[in-house]
């Protein structure tokens, strides 16, 4: 069977249209989601259950004919299986119990395979199921990311706690960011295995660091994560999404080995094609562009296409699709990109 588009852009090749998909495209936009996720009770239920979380990340797929599905589940699962009490509250997002550093040491990752088993069933279920031309995408949370919120216990603005955290106990930061490494590389090798084509890593939290924190706990820990991954699964392709870090993923693409660099709506399209030398990049589309429709959307798009279409590019939102975005939004965006519309 030929190669999937979006995996033969993730090799370099260049393709016009680009392949695309967006970052929570399973979500709260489509009524079909928030019927599944009333049925569904709490959050965690729908991530854990494999009928309907196979469900939810069909339904965009069905409704667009997106390039990609990504598995619907959440980047918290991690601390989850850590048992660090997460639940999600209504209105305010993820809560966890926040871990002191002289707590670190006895956590146990021992109970993660079993506890994130129907996540990979998930998959595999979601490989069979997905039209052959699809590319599934697996995913988890960088190391970083997850540690700002074990830390603090829930996400905040700048995450000013996890920083802190960083600086006042170098030693055990580095413990937790180095299990955290080791078991989502774990993680990543199970969903490739269960046949995910390619994965995702978020470190949403990124721009937050400066440079030095940056190279020790994004960089690094994700460098070990590609390695581990690859060594697991020889020739395993990596998109590594570093919101915010803006002149730093040139330094992340070189030293992390990735195959994609996640590029958020605040970077220069021009910069966006110096990254591009070095293979694929993906993004960038402000969501709110998805919001407002009509020409903004329009101009953003072309935009892109313009400055990045001639080389290895995956089409994607800066981050992702938010709630109220409008259906008819999305298929706008969809035939612009495709060059199907006026």
């Amino acid at each position: 069977m030929e190669k999937r588009l979006m995996m033969r852009v993730l090799e370099g090749e260049t393709g016009f249209p680009p392949p695309m998909w967006l970052m929570r495209q399973a979500g709260r936009y489509l009524p079909e989601y928030r019927a599944v996720r009333e049925k569904a009770g709490g959050f965690l239920d729908l991530c854990y259950d494999v009928d309907l979380a196979t469900e939810v990340t069909l339904q965009p797929i069905r409704r667009f004919g997106f390039d990609a599905a990504i598995l619907f589940s959440d980047i918290l699962v991690i601390p989850d299986a850590l048992d660090r009490g997460l639940h999600f509250v209504v209105g305010e997002g993820p809560k966890l119990t926040p871990i002191l550093a002289r707590e670190i040491a006895d956590l146990d990752p021992s109970r993660a395979e079993t506890h994130l088993a129907p996540v990979i069933a998930t998959v595999g279920r979601l490989r069979r199921e997905l039209p052959a031309e699809t590319t599934l995408i697996g995913f988890c949370g960088a190391p970083w990311t997850v540690a700002t919120y074990m830390i603090a216990g829930h996400g905040t603005p700048d995450q000013a706690p996890a920083r802190l955290f960083a600086y006042n106990h170098p030693e055990a930061m580095a413990e937790l960011i180095w299990m955290l490494a080791d078991m989502s590389a774990n993680y990543l090798i199970r969903q490739l295995q269960a046949g995910a084509d390619c994965v995702q890593v978020f470190d949403s939290w990124a721009g937050v660091l400066d440079e030095a924190s940056f190279e020790a706990y994004s960089v690094a820990p994700m460098r070990a994560i590609v390695d581990k991954v690859r060594a697991a699964v020889p020739g395993a392709k990596i998109i590594g999404f570093a919101k915010g870090a803006g002149p730093l993923l040139k330094t992340y693409r070189e030293k992390t080995g990735v195959d994609a660099v996640g590029l958020d709506w605040s970077v220069p399209l021009s910069f966006g094609a110096e990254l591009q030398q070095g293979g694929a990049v993906q993004g960038n589309l402000d969501p709110l562009r998805l919001v407002a429709g009509g020409r903004a959307l329009e101009e953003g798009v072309d935009r892109i296409l313009d400055t990045l279409g001639a080389g290895p590019l995956i089409f994607n939102l800066g981050h992702g699709i938010t709630p109220e975005t409008p259906i008819a939004h999305v298929e706008a965006l969809i035939a612009r990109v495709r060059r199907t519309g006026n």
